[in-house]
């Protein structure tokens, strides 16, 4: 991909991911109220994306749950505000082993294997315009957490995605996921002109060094369309690196909850700022409808119940 500042940026906002965020801040949403609020909030400060997962209201913890997926989707396409959903389609497929001596029988508590059609339940039934695709198995974080995305479960879930006519965001956490990705392309399994996400900095994925976002930059086909994020205290200074490589703008309570040292943020005020960083780099922020002509998306309601 040739290296060429991106004029015309969207700002995609991750709202509250799965990750065990929901004790550490106030703001982390976790009904489908706060998820949705906090989403319509992002994109009247500029989000012309914003990407949801569901939590249990009570608890906080990440849930795959039908009815919390289509309350978000609801009260999102019923606000005033226009903007473009994402849909996590990254859960059910967490393996946690055992100790070293005994990695079998799986551990049950953070175990969730699910089939792929079960695993994009979600999306069939809510339409939203983009949901995601983690394009490999990965180490995660904790010492005995593999999230498991094996290339027969990608064909299955990106097909899915294709015939429903929901645009998948490759999440790429490496290089190799995205060599995989090109693969689904070169199969006919996804559209030519995909939509990728660089996710730098999750243990142990690629590191958020320079070299290493630019050697995933290279690896992006000069046709695709990539945005780019890194964790905590990297993730405004990556806001700006992504557009000088060409990219788009993730932020987000997803990826960092502070919003300066000792402050924590909400996502419209982490939207706000990277708005701002765009904006005084001499790019422009584009809205929701100008995402859905760049990327030949479709906004379409919910399955009838």
């Amino acid at each position: 991909m040739p290296l060429e500042m991106n004029r015309d940026v969207f700002i995609t906002c991750a709202v509250t991911g799965s990750g065990g965020t929901q004790d550490r801040s106030p703001h982390v949403p976790r009904s489908p109220k706060q998820i949705a609020d906090s989403a319509i909030a992002a994109a009247k400060a500029g989000a012309a994306v914003v990407h949801c997962h569901v939590r249990d209201p009570e608890t906080g913890v990440p849930s795959r749950r039908l009815d919390l997926y289509r309350e978000v989707t609801d009260r999102i396409r019923d606000a005033e505000v226009d903007v473009v959903l994402n849909l996590t389609a990254g859960m059910g497929g967490d393996m946690v082993f055992g100790d070293t001596e005994n990695p079998l029988p799986l551990k049950e508590a953070g175990t969730d294997m699910v089939g792929a059609t079960e695993r994009v339940a979600h999306v069939a039934e809510c339409l939203p315009e983009i949901c995601t695709l983690d394009c490999g198995t990965m180490n995660f974080a904790e010492a005995d957490y593999v999230m498991t995305n094996t290339p027969g479960m990608l064909r299955a879930m990106g097909q899915m995605m294709t015939d429903l006519g929901v645009k998948p965001e490759i999440e790429a956490f490496d290089t190799g996921h995205l060599w995989f990705a090109k693969q689904l392309v070169k199969e006919g399994i996804l559209e030519p002109n995909a939509l990728v996400q660089l996710c730098m900095g999750v243990p142990w994925g690629a590191p958020d060094d320079l070299n290493t976002f630019m050697a995933m930059v290279n690896n992006v086909p000069d046709d695709w369309t990539f945005s780019a994020f890194a964790l905590g205290r990297h993730q405004m200074a990556y806001a700006a690196q992504s557009v000088l490589a060409g990219g788009n703008v993730r932020v987000g309570l997803e990826d960092n909850l502070w919003l300066d040292k000792g402050v924590l943020a909400e996502n419209w005020q982490l939207v706000e700022r990277a708005n701002t960083i765009v904006s005084n780099m001499g790019a422009r922020v584009i809205g929701p409808q100008e995402v859905r002509e760049k990327l030949g998306l479709t906004k379409r309601a919910p399955v009838a119940k």
